[in-house]
């Protein structure tokens, strides 16, 4: 039997923008428990962002990490003997969490003096959809399993005999 479910932490909201989704950016961002240079990593990003594209920061940061963020997701499943990558949803909090991270971590990949340079242009690649996209590999593969495996099902209940043309898929 499992252990009960631990309680969710309160986050509190930034000084600056007022949003706890920020926050929860931050303590991602942040390394060694360094907080406050966390918090001047992103408000100066944030800045990088408002001068050169003339708009609200926080917004365009949001439609960077909605942009990043996957929508489907890959799990092994066995089947028969046989591991197929199967797609399936993936809960919002998860989603959020994922998106987050894949931003920083392309950020943090980038080649350019600051962190809070690479965060500024990974958020604008991101917003403007030129950067990164993280259902390109894995998923794309695990789809294209799923979808071979599908196939190779119908194909095994038409020659059984056990195939019916009306009923709906289940995939």
């Amino acid at each position: 039997m499992r252990k009960a479910k631990p309680k969710k932490r309160i986050i509190l909201p930034d000084p600056k923008y007022g949003d706890v989704q920020v926050t929860k950016f931050v303590n991602n961002i942040m390394l060694k428990g360094k907080k406050n240079l966390a918090y001047q990593i992103f408000y100066e990003a944030m800045d990088i962002v408002e001068s050169k594209l003339n708009e609200n920061p926080v917004e365009v940061w949001k439609k960077a990490l909605a942009n990043v963020t996957p929508q489907v997701e890959v799990r092994s499943r066995r089947i028969g003997g046989a591991t197929f990558q199967i797609p399936s949803e993936i809960r919002p909090a998860r989603k959020q969490s994922i998106g987050m991270k894949n931003l920083i971590g392309y950020a943090r990949k980038r080649h350019e003096k600051s962190m809070a340079l690479k965060l500024a242009s990974e958020i604008m690649a991101a917003y403007k959809e030129e950067g990164r996209n993280p259902q390109n590999g894995r998923c794309q593969q695990g789809i294209l399993a799923f979808q071979i495996l599908i196939g190779e099902i119908r194909n095994y209940a038409k020659r059984t005999g056990k195939y019916d043309e009306s009923a709906q898929p289940r995939a």
